[in-house]
Order: C-alpha cells, then sequence, then structure tokens
C-alpha cells in the first residue's frame, strides 16, 4: 500500500492528536501511524494546567470536558509532618487554574477518537521501521498487520513518546542533563476510597530529598501508584516486582497501610533510567516532540505539557513551512521549548538537591513566593515576568539559603 500525505505523525498520544488537530483545522492533509492499538497503557496521568490551553486552541477541550475525568485544583506534597499544598487558582500567572487526572489509556482514545471524527485517518498497530530523507521530503515504511505501507510526506511530526522513533533512527540520542533515576508504578481499584481532599488529591510523599512516591486517583475508582528514586534504590528490594513494590509501600509513612489489602491491576512496571534527551529538536523535514524529544522527571508532571506544547508548536511551523512561509526552527521551536524544559531542569534539579523541597515545606513561607512558584508547577514557564521563571537558575538556591539561615536563627 501506497499513501501520499502533507504531514505524517508518528504516534497518537497527546502530542500527536493535538497536532493533527491544528493541522486538520488548517486544511493540511495529514496522517498518523501509532505502533500500539488503542486502548493501550501510558504513564503520564497527571496534567498540568498549561495543558487546557493547548487543548482549547484546537478545539479538543469540549470533548475532553464530557469524559468527567477527575479535577486537579492543584497538588500537595509531604514529608514527615510537614506539608506543602499548591492551589493552582493562587498563582500570578494568567491562565488555567485547573487541569485533570486521567487513566491514559481512557484519555488518548477519547483524543484519538476525535480526530478519527474529523477525517484523520490513523494506523493503529503501524510500526514505523524506516525512514528515508530526500532533502525535506520523506519515505517511511510501516508494518502494519504483517503488510507494508509506504508513506510519501513533505514533513514528518515525531510524537511517538517512549518509541522515539527518528532520535533512534537519525542518531539523535545524547546523555540527559538529569540521570541516575528510575521508576515503578501500578493501579488498584480503591473501594473504600476517602472522601473529599484524601480521596481526590494528587499527593506526592516524599521519603528523602532523592525518593518520594505519588498517588494519583482517578475519576473511575482506580487510583495510580508509583515510586521514583535512584535506580540503585528502586532496585535495592527482592523478589518479584510485585514484591518488590509491596517492600516499597512499607517504607510508607502518611499512606502506611492504606493500600496493602487492594491487589495490583497489573504487575508493577519498572522504566530505569527515565530521563531522555536528544541532541537537535528538528532537521530539513523534521520535528521532535514531546517524550520522542526530551523527557526530564515525573515528579512537577511536566510531560503532557511538554507534549501538546512542542506538538502544537511544531504542527504550526510545519504549516508555514509547507505554504513556502520562511520558519527559523532554531529560534522559533529549538530556542523556545528549550527555555521551557529549563526552567523545569532547574526546578527537578533543586528538588533533588534538597533547596526546592526546604521552599516547599518551610514554615516560614512567603504567600507572594508560593504564587511565583505555583505559577510554574502549573506549566507558564514561559512567563518571563515571573522572577521563578526568569531568574530559575539562582533564585531557588538563594531563596533556600535565606531560608536556612532564618531557621537557624530562630
Amino acid at each position: 500500500m501506497r499513501k501520499q500525505t502533507q504531514v505524517l505523525i508518528i504516534g497518537a498520544g497527546p502530542s500527536g492528536m493535538v497536532a493533527a488537530a491544528y493541522l486538520q483545522k488548517q486544511g493540511v492533509k495529514c496522517l498518523v501511524a501509532e505502533k500500539a492499538q488503542f486502548p493501550r497503557f501510558s504513564i503520564g496521568e497527571s496534567l498540568i494546567p498549561r495543558c487546557m490551553d493547548n487543548f482549547e486552541e484546537v478545539g479538543l477541550l469540549e470533548v475532553l470536558k464530557t469524559q468527567q475525568f477527575q479535577k486537579k485544583d492543584g497538588a500537595r506534597f509531604i514529608k514527615g509532618e510537614l506539608i506543602g499544598e499548591f492551589d493552582f487558582s493562587k498563582k500570578i500567572s494568567e491562565g488555567w487554574d485547573w487541569t485533570w487526572q486521567v487513566p491514559r489509556a481512557d484519555f488518548d482514545l477519547v483524543l484519538a477518537k476525535e480526530i478519527q471524527s474529523r477525517g484523520v485517518e490513523i494506523f493503529f498497530e503501524a510500526e514505523v521501521k524506516n525512514v528515508k530523507f530526500q532533502g525535506k521530503t520523506s519515505k517511511t515504511i510501516v508494518q502494519k498487520s504483517g503488510k507494508t505501507i509506504e508513506i510519501d510526506a513533505n514533513f514528518i511530526i515525531d510524537a511517538s513518546g517512549n518509541g522515539r522513533v527518528l532520535a533512534k533512527q537519525l542518531g539523535l540520542n545524547k546523555t540527559p542533563k538529569l540521570t541516575g533515576n528510575s521508576s515503578v508504578f501500578t493501579h488498584i481499584k480503591e473501594k473504600n476510597r476517602p472522601s473529599g481532599k484524601e480521596g481526590s488529591l494528587i499527593t506526592f510523599e516524599v521519603l528523602n530529598d532523592k525518593v518520594w512516591f505519588w498517588y494519583i486517583p482517578f475519576s473511575n475508582g482506580n487510583s495510580s501508584l508509583g515510586f521514583v528514586g535512584p535506580t540503585g534504590w528502586i532496585n535495592s528490594f527482592n523478589g518479584t516486582t510485585t514484591e518488590a513494590f509491596q517492600q516499597h509501600l512499607k517504607s510508607l509513612d502518611f499512606y502506611k497501610d492504606r493500600f496493602d489489602t487492594y491487589p495490583f491491576l497489573f504487575e508493577p512496571v519498572k522504566m530505569e533510567n527515565i530521563a531522555k534527551n536528544v541532541s537537535r529538536l528538528y532537521g530539513p523535514g523534521f520535528a521532535l516532540t514531546g517524550n520522542g524529544a526530551e523527557f526530564l522527571d515525573p515528579v512537577f508532571s511536566s510531560g503532557v505539557a511538554f507534549a501538546t506544547e512542542s506538538g502544537l508548536l511544531a504542527a504550526k511551523l510545519a504549516v508555514k513551512e509547507l505554504r513556502n512561509k520562511s520558519v527559523d526552527w532554531e529560534e522559533e521551536y529549538a530556542e523556545y521549548i528549550r527555555k521551557g524544559v529549563s526552567v523545569f531542569s532547574s526546578y527537578v534539579k533543586e528538588w533533588y538537591t534538597g533547596n526546592l523541597q526546604k521552599l516547599f515545606f518551610s514554615s516560614h513561607q512567603n504567600e507572594i513566593i508560593k504564587q511565583q512558584i505555583c505559577s510554574v508547577l502549573a506549566g507558564y514557564v514561559w512567563d518571563e515576568s515571573n522572577p521563578f521563571v526568569k531568574q530559575h537558575d539562582r533564585i531557588i538556591k538563594n531563596v533556600a539559603r535565606i531560608i536556612a539561615i532564618e531557621e537557624e536563627r530562630k
């Protein structure tokens, strides 16, 4: 089978679907090659408000609202007896003050069905085997159900997530900025979930500066449980993955014993060395988006926000280029995405040094500073009117130093 399209999108996750929605609205022909059959499990279940701007711009917000996913108004961090809670409505940046916690199998299926209903063709269970570029055009070989599909495209948006199709084929993978962390996670059905905040709010329980646990409740009664920490710690527990995860749960304080009676809905999944990076985000005839380009760490739920942000921007610039308008991919795409990644990189780095935790758990918290940090946690990392964005590379450690001096004095 031979197919011709203006834009080939690799991957039908949020990044690919936002890109497809924009291209379809612009009258640009596109098709999608997705390796999996939907619904399929995916991590990245807690969104941040910046996603909502992107879904709204391409007309996907309304269909998502009908699904009644668990509303997320903020996030809570717990360390021993210390609590740091952030309310997205109390931030300094303009933008959405809520989002969702979602089972990605359901969420991604809703997006894909909506895109199909708009006339965009999606090939499921279609694995990209080879991509050859001739200038800016490309020929892609896809295998589906034992048959070969040849796709000629004028541009490729690689939204393949952890599949990292073009990064692997073009040798673009490089050492990530943050290394050494792994994750293990599963789902449970909470039959006796507490009412109110305890059964609805995403919570991170911090075991120490390097290790933390997530609890993400969904509106369907299921909950996501997971640990992130140094690979050595994740692998230090004996037995099967299920037995190791049960041992992990015993190390909790706030959530100790709460989940012991619930069977896991699937064998816990382990992902080692979760951070990813690439040497470049674009090239003649292609752009990398979402996790197909770079992934930092799940502690601030930034993955889907960068996926939708980069997917939408790549689609906009691809349309410009297809219409013979000049595009500076370095300035208009790479520098913009890297600027946001750089901000979150500082926060992730300072989380694990313990400096950011000092700000989160300080008993003398400044409300203005908290609102500025909250804007970052909501995903508004391009708002340079916020000093915690503009001075991200030094302000966290400086404020942490002041807090330490004040607490020592008192």
